[in-house]
């Protein structure tokens, strides 16, 4: 079994997800790790979702023939009063592996076997029904784990074999590949929360002061008789700040707070938040990561859902599946109509893998899509909460999924 990097899943089937798919692109990195025994398939697992995995239902896909990871997919533990939810979670994850084209799949419970029984029992049914197969079953509990295929009491004791990941091989070569274990989902959830204390007020006030800026440059234009659009003034100040904080991240700069603050207010434009998107390439992912990141923790309540979509995309063409989950949490929680966010969302729930998360639009593309869409200044309201006149979402989105 040789882990790949995830793609996420989050439209909320019973038992929050969080799926990630194998990046079948040459250009994105492979990491193989032979994973031969129970313990080294649970060695694996928090590196897999980035966290440790808590009470989780986690259920792995792989590669048929070689064994290769596919797609991985993390649900919290139904209650044991709601077998209707083991269910649906199980008819979830099989669609999405079938979808996958996964014939051959492992699972592991962390929980209780009254939690974790029935939920095993239902994967088989609807696992069977598919034409997958499923060669270990696990649940592990208290650091030690038990396996539902195995009946062999020499290897497979009643009382549960005892387990270590933290020393183990494979986890310490996922930690040598750069592969991250927080605590849990929420330190992840945290990771890219808004910033409070200082920098929180910094950007607050400087927010407020680019808003201002852009009214009283407006206002002047007007009294000299060259009324322009809110939107083409900070688009065409948007672009051009946007493209050279991209240049500076991928040079391992970052950007002053108030320069922070005017990025937040320009990819409020439809036009400069697409044709950052259509910047993003892969080849300098871990500059947009840093990028994006801070944009999302630091920009204020109503200019989260840009750059925190962004930041979505960027896990998604990573294959960080459990950053694109928190990251869309976070852009439609300031927006739950945000198109981009919506579209992600759906791309990534039907278990899109991240070779969908290609870039099929160019700077000069959005540019010309953008003037040919000039003439329909109406912006969507879910992706423009701000009121400023922007071109249509097709303009911007055709053809991103």
């Amino acid at each position: 079994m040789t882990p790949s990097t995830p793609t996420p899943s989050s439209r909320r089937p019973p038992g929050r997800t969080a799926s990630r798919t194998a990046a079948p692109d040459a250009s994105l990195p492979r990491l193989k790790i032979r994973v031969g025994s129970p313990t080294s398939l649970l060695a694996i697992i928090p590196g897999l979702l980035s966290f440790d995995p808590g009470r989780s239902i986690v259920i792995i896909g792989t590669e048929p023939g070689d064994g290769q990871v596919r797609v991985t997919l993390r649900y919290d533990v139904p209650d044991t009063d709601r077998p209707r939810v083991a269910t649906a979670l199980t008819k979830h994850a099989v669609s999405l592996l079938s979808a996958q084209g996964v014939t051959t799949a492992v699972a592991v419970g962390y929980g209780t076997d009254a939690e974790i029984a029935p939920v095993i029992a239902a994967l088989r049914a609807h696992a069977t029904e598919a034409g997958i197969a499923l060669t270990e079953l696990l649940r592990a509990e208290n650091q030690r784990y038990w396996s539902y295929v195995c009946v062999d009491p020499a290897c497979c004791p009643p009382e549960g074999t005892p387990f270590d990941v933290t020393r183990h091989p494979a986890a310490r070569a996922l930690h040598a590949a750069g592969f991250r274990v927080l605590a849990g989902r929420p330190a992840l959830a945290a990771s890219i929360a808004a910033r409070g204390g200082r920098p929180g007020a910094v950007m607050r006030c400087a927010t407020k002061e680019w808003l201002s800026e852009i009214a009283r440059c407006l206002s002047r234009l007007e009294r000299a008789g060259m009324g322009v659009p809110a939107s083409s003034l900070v688009a065409a100040v948007g672009q051009v700040a946007v493209s050279d904080a991209i240049r500076r991240y991928r040079a391992g700069e970052t950007v002053p707070l108030d320069h922070a603050a005017l990025l937040t207010v320009a990819l409020g434009q439809l036009r400069v938040r697409d044709d950052a998107w259509a910047r993003m390439d892969p080849e300098h992912r871990d500059a947009h990561l840093r990028l994006w990141t801070d944009l999302t923790r630091w920009a204020r309540p109503g200019f989260v859902a840009p750059p925190a979509a962004l930041l979505a995309f960027i896990g998604w063409q990573r294959g960080d599946g459990a950053l694109g989950n928190v990251a869309l949490d976070r852009a439609l929680a300031d927006n739950p109509h945000y198109s981009m966010a919506l579209l992600l969302r759906e791309a990534l729930d039907s278990g899109a893998p991240p070779s969908m998360a290609r870039l099929p639009m160019t700077p000069d593309e959005v540019a010309a899509a953008y003037d040919a869409a000039g003439a329909a200044p109406e912006a969507a309201a879910g992706d423009n909460p701000h009121g400023s006149p922007e071109p249509t979402v097709a303009a911007g989105e055709a053809g991103r999924m």
